[in-house]
């Protein structure tokens, strides 16, 4: 299967997806809803909807598990990637203790698919650990510990992580899981079909419009109706508000063989650095690896992300004896303003089109959590969690200092790129294998040149809010630095928040 990267995930190779998928485009067929989005998000929510007996349609734009949920590292963990001890400063206690019970749901919820369709996907109930490593990790690693039991969740501290890294101080918490995320998906998408779902793959929606009650929902190839639609696509494709409030990020993954059978932990693992590394066993036909991820930077701001695996790579070496790394690759997820995501009706204005995007680093259980709230809310019209993550809220004043900052950086990239584009030396000689957005005639172009010679200009200007994209050397396509979009080599579209690819150029009538 295809996965909205160029290099393959651990997931990609034990679990190709191989669903019969109906080419069918249900154009002007009406349902009661449309899910748009093919990962853990869409698929569950899609599955909820139609096990109510509603009458629903998953749209995907690519293939099914394109996107981040091919490239997850797959932690099942109510200790959240951003503190509790951060979520309580900004959203107060009370929300924080809904927030560990919504991520502890999520985990049941995952736990009770896989027990009741008898799902073999290497579910299994683990603890976490976090560890510092030295006094000023260990303050903060404190204040976790005193957050982690603030909002209810049991933890305590111990001598024994289960893995050869030196550390001053440890903490665990149980109620973890982990799993393969791609097989989990695949047998959902069994049960979706056998209850009368349908699929529609390889079709992006273009256009949202109000129709007589119902919303009218448009592709190149379709166009029907819907009581309902839900945006399942890891961040909300086309301009909105939301767009702003979102920080894209991309962190880095490798699959590592060890040498020594041992050393592979059982549990969840995390440290206190900045970006933090995440460490987990997963396995396969050909035995065990390691999972361990980290690197993160803002999306499109990093010149050469192939130092991140070479930084995450040194990692692994100077703690573990290596035997082979047999994948490396790169996923993509976005920050909220306020450190929660943002879950239901869309709008004041559009209340019946829903959003689940702003997961942080735990799209597993929030991508979960969103159908479970978003199938209530269509269902019922409540959800107990719906207060705290829906995308009205108003954000405290630390999310309001944090919007503020993301959008800094992006007027800042959209501003200062164009300056540079402008002093750059007229079209570039490059190697095989490189890209590089170029001056050539007084325009700004986007050159990559393949490994056989073949040369692909694009127009450089992102199709979503204006931003210049920035060439990707390790995922080999173009990343939007402010909002996240991402394109390939041909200019088509990888992630949104766009709709639309970029638009290419012939080189042949520029000469």
């Amino acid at each position: 299967m295809k996965r909205d990267g160029n290099l393959n995930s651990f997931w990609q190779d034990t679990a190709p997806l191989h669903l019969p998928l109906s080419k069918t485009i249900y154009s002007k067929m009406h349902f009661d809803a449309v899910v748009i989005g093919g990962g853990i998000t869409g698929v569950t929510t899609a599955l909820m909807l139609q096990l109510a007996g509603k009458k629903c349609l998953l749209l995907e734009a690519n293939k099914i598990g394109f996107g981040t949920t091919a490239g997850t590292s797959a932690h099942l963990n109510s200790v959240l990637d951003t503190p509790y001890s951060d979520i309580i400063d900004k959203c107060g206690k009370e929300v924080a203790k809904k927030v560990a019970g919504s991520a502890l749901e999520a985990i049941q919820i995952i736990k009770q698919f896989v027990k009741k369709y008898k799902i073999e996907c290497e579910f299994e109930e683990v603890r976490g650990y976090m560890y510092a490593t030295d006094e000023q990790e260990e303050k903060e690693l404190n204040n976790i510990y005193q957050a982690i039991g603030q909002v209810g969740l049991p933890t305590s501290y111990t001598s024994d992580i289960g893995i050869p890294i030196q550390f001053t101080k440890a903490i665990y918490f149980d109620q973890q899981a982990r799993f393969n995320p791609l097989k989990y998906v695949q047998s959902l998408l069994d049960v979706y079909i056998k209850n009368g779902g349908r699929i529609l793959e390889n079709e992006s929606m273009q256009n949202i419009d109000d129709e007589e009650g119902n919303l009218k929902v448009v592709g190149e190839n379709f166009t029907f109706t819907a009581s309902r639609v839900v945006h399942a696509t890891h961040t909300y494709t086309g301009i909105n508000k939301l767009n702003f409030k979102l920080g894209p990020y991309r962190s880095y993954v490798l699959a590592v063989e060890l040498q020594n059978p041992g050393d592979y932990p059982e549990g969840l693992i995390y440290d206190m650095k900045e970006p933090f590394h995440y460490l987990r066993k997963a396995s396969d036909d050909l035995g065990d690896v390691l999972i361990v991820g980290g690197e993160d930077h803002k999306t499109g701001q990093e010149e050469n992300t192939q130092y991140c695996f070479k930084n995450l790579e040194a990692f692994v070496r100077k703690h573990f004896a290596v035997k082979s790394i047999r994948n490396t690759w790169s996923s993509q997820y976005y920050e909220s303003t306020d450190a929660l995501p943002y879950i239901g009706a869309l709008s004041t204005e559009n209340p019946k089109e829903f959003v689940a995007t702003g997961f942080s680093g735990n799209g597993m259980i929030f991508g979960t959590l969103s159908a479970k709230i978003i199938s209530d809310l269509i269902l019922t019209g409540e959800s107990p969690y719906a207060d705290i993550y829906t995308p009205l809220r108003n954000s405290p004043i630390a999310g309001f200092k944090a919007f503020v900052s993301e959008n800094i950086n992006v007027v800042k990239r959209l501003i200062g790129d164009r300056f540079k584009k402008e002093t750059m030396d007229e079209l570039a000689a490059l190697s095989p294998g490189e890209g590089k957005v170029v001056s050539y005639e007084e325009e700004s172009l986007a050159i990559y040149k393949d490994d056989a010679g073949k040369v692909y200009a694009l127009d450089p200007v992102c199709k979503h809010a204006g931003c210049i994209v920035q060439w990707n050397n390790a995922e080999k396509s173009w990343d939007c630095p402010c909002h996240g979009a991402r394109y390939g080599i041909d200019g088509a579209m990888l992630n949104g928040p766009t709709r639309l690819p970029l638009d290419r150029f012939d080189l042949t009538e520029m000469k």
